[in-house]
């Protein structure tokens, strides 16, 4: 028999991907599949700076802080564990969208994403999402942001441009 199906999902710790865990979760119970997580870094200053000035304690950090924050992650995804569902977790050094197509290179394997958005800042750098559903040799499911999270960004959006209203008291002048 082939390699076992893997559901391989993208892992940050943003609500938009604990959605896509939970998502990905149910896919792979559902399929009797394995589940991959994956948590992407780069070491501070991109890969261009460390090999300008390398610092090997630096990335063992770095590293080290990628996969307790993908242990925090799944733990805050399910804290009374995840039964039934064999699992594997990697932290992977690179950028997101190339490590998640790389890790989900099976012939039946499914890669699952979040939809991405949240705050204007984070919208600047090139969409993870995009990529994976660009050069993915398997199915791409994307998954939307989580409802309270598009309630908090158009929120977002309505109130960038306004400023808090000051309440002024009319009084009458005398000429």
């Amino acid at each position: 028999m082939g390699e076992r199906r893997r559901v391989v999902v993208g892992v940050s710790g943003s609500l938009g991907s604990l959605a896509a865990l939970h998502r990905a979760a149910e896919e792979a119970r559902r399929g009797g599949a394995e589940l991959l997580t994956v948590l992407a870094w780069t070491p501070p200053g991109g890969e261009h700076s460390v090999r300008r000035a390398p610092c090997p304690p630096l990335a063992s950090v770095c590293r080290e802080a990628a996969v307790e924050r993908l242990g925090t992650a799944l733990g805050e995804a399910f804290p009374s564990g995840l039964a039934g569902v064999p699992l594997k977790c990697v932290a992977v050094r690179g950028e997101a969208g190339p490590a998640l197509v790389a890790a989900a290179n099976g012939p039946d394997d499914v890669l699952i994403v979040g939809a991405g958005g949240g705050p204007w800042w984070r919208r600047l750098r090139p969409s993870v999402t995009n990529y994976c559903v660009r050069h993915a040799g398997c199915p791409v499911l994307t998954v939307p942001q989580p409802q309270l999270l598009r309630e908090l960004a158009s929120f977002e959006r309505r109130n960038a441009c306004h400023l808090p209203m000051e309440t002024m008291e009319m009084t009458g002048s005398s000429h």
